[in-house]
């Protein structure tokens, strides 16, 4: 016979696994790779396995070495975005044995960045502009049947990667991908390229895929009400304790804002870095999406205030902090399409964004300089995107003119003006523009702070250091508003919100270049008749 306080104390946990529960607004999610932070260069197969070997794995070693060098260079503000590991010396043996599982799991994907090296030194060594067949035999067996041997019409010889092959084999594995389930903090966590996170007895740990359905299920909670008990199925959780780590995470209010849609004309609003939402009544329309989780804050657009479907998410280029992975996985579910570049097609810089995308379940579109796609009541047309990347060879990257509610903006994201005829070219396309959003970080990180672990062969300090991670100055800025003829012109912030730091890790002073050449462009502007504004924090515009 059931004993009674056992019978009564089930149909109370019943009741509660059947009540109707939302997510949490300041709820957040960090995808991780071997315990790594997940971005492109992390999680696309080929950039993954070079980032593991030559830079992960050599930064774990580093940290072990004297982790006491590093706890000190990571609280250093003048190293601040430095590749340092910020995890306590008592947790060193937990370092320890993730590095001895990433050199015992992941060995057939540290071999295949050796095998690259390998092959682009049998190439330079021996494709002299003779016939490349008999090299062939003599590449790596790891790169069978993975890579295509080419001369560009320069003769230079070039390793290209059959991407959509590479991730139908071994060197891609989901079961490098996990989560980690927690509560916005509401400070500054660890820089995302450096630091391994570890686990904690605040965060809920699962090791899922990142296109596990049970996250846009847990997600998909925000807007419409789920229960502990279907959400812990979907999820599969694998005891109570996790159990009732999610059950923190919800909460039986909803927090959604009541102006996040729109009756009527068009509307802009400014969610942060470079993260726009377009809306008529119509649609809405999201770029490169970065969204905080601290509705507690104040001052910030946050996911209280996203519209419940969106019908576009526009993504510029492959960079941390434009293709963020933490939001995307958010907003599976409520998106009809991702609309990202096209890329150069298996060029070890440049991973296809659609490729990747669509492994992490999202429903993805790939467009070309003027490809048009259109949406309820407007289109968008992908523009060209000039600089920003170091000089590489990366096409993985775009522009967009929005057209929506009579008006047209154009979103250039980093994108530069050092050929300002570009943007005349297109004007007589499209047309003139009415609003420009641009990015000014004109003086960024050194080609090595990103690519480093993918350069086949060294380059000097000089050398990486004269090749920045530039958007444009005021001069090339004013170019760009010129040949659009634009009347109105806003400038992201920069990194400066504080609740970006572990993606951006950017410090400013009032001496910064970049925000002088702000200063200069905003008075270019007042002295032209366009009106601008730098932005940071919250902004609106109603038409």
């Amino acid at each position: 016979m059931q004993d009674p306080a056992r019978a009564l104390f089930d149909s109370l946990g019943a009741d509660m696994d059947n009540e109707p529960r939302f997510l949490r607004p300041n709820a957040i999610i960090e995808p991780l790779v071997d315990g790594f932070y997940a971005w492109v260069l992390t999680v696309a197969p080929v950039q993954a396995a070079m980032n593991l070997a030559f830079l992960q794995v050599p930064l774990l070693e580093s940290y072990l070495q004297s982790p006491p060098v590093h706890i000190a260079a990571s609280q250093n503000p003048a190293l601040r975005g430095g590749y340092f590991v910020n995890i306590g010396e008592d947790r060193a043996g937990e370092v320890r044995a993730l590095l001895d599982s990433i050199k015992r799991d992941r060995a057939e994907m540290l071999r295949f960045a050796e095998a690259i090296m390998e092959a682009e030194d049998i190439l330079r060594q021996s494709a002299s502009g003779f016939d490349l067949t008999p090299l062939y035999p003599k590449l790596p067996p790891e790169l069978g049947g993975l890579v295509e041997l080419a001369y560009d019409t320069n003769n230079q010889p070039t390793l290209r990667f059959m991407e959509p092959v590479v991730y139908t084999s071994s060197v891609y594995s989901e079961d490098r991908q996990s989560v980690q389930l927690s509560i916005e903090p509401g400070y500054e966590r660890p820089f995302i390229l450096s630091t391994p996170r570890l686990s904690s007895p605040d965060v809920l740990d699962l090791r899922i895929p990142f296109r596990h359905p049970g996250l846009e299920a847990l997600f998909g909670a925000r807007v419409r009400p789920s229960t502990l008990g279907e959400l812990r199925e979907a999820l599969e959780l694998p005891d109570d304790a996790a159990a009732r780590q999610l059950e923190g995470l919800l909460t039986t209010q909803p927090s959604l804002n009541s102006d996040r849609h729109i009756d009527g004309g068009g509307r802009i609003r400014y969610f942060g870095h470079a993260c726009l939402v377009l809306q008529t009544p119509e649609a809405a329309i999201i770029t490169d999406p970065f969204i905080s989780a601290d509705n507690t804050a104040g001052g910030r657009y946050t996911y209280d205030d996203l519209p419940d479907y969106l019908d576009l998410v526009l993504v510029t280029h492959g960079h941390q902090d434009h293709i963020v992975l933490e939001t995307l996985l958010q907003l599976r579910g409520r998106v009809g399409q991702v609309v990202v570049p096209r890329s150069s097609r298996g060029n070890l810089c440049d991973p296809n964004l659609a490729l990747y995308l669509s492994h992490l379940g999202l429903p993805v579109t790939e467009v070309d300089d003027f490809d048009e796609v259109a949406f309820p009541g407007g289109k968008v047309v992908a523009t060209p995107f000039l600089g920003e990347h170091a000089d590489l060879d990366i096409r993985s990257k775009s522009t967009f003119w929005v057209e929506m509610a009579g008006r047209s903006i154009f979103v250039g994201a980093d994108s530069s003006g050092i050929d300002p005829l570009l943007y005349r070219h297109i004007r007589r396309h499209l047309g003139t523009v009415d609003v420009a959003f641009l990015g000014m970080e004109c003086d960024g990180a050194p080609l090595t702070w990103l690519y480093q672990a993918l350069l086949t062969r060294p380059v000097t300090k000089k050398m990486s250091d004269s090749r920045k991670l530039s958007g444009s100055n005021a001069e090339q800025a004013s170019a760009i508003v010129t040949e659009l003829g634009a009347t109105e012109a806003y400038i992201y912030a920069m990194g400066e919100e504080s609740w970006l730091g572990h993606v951006m890790a950017t410090s400013y002073t009032d001496d910064s270049v970049q925000l002088k050449e702000v200063e200069k462009f905003q008075s270019w502007c007042a002295d032209n008749g366009v009106k601008s504004e730098h932005l940071l924090g919250q902004q609106e515009w109603r038409w």
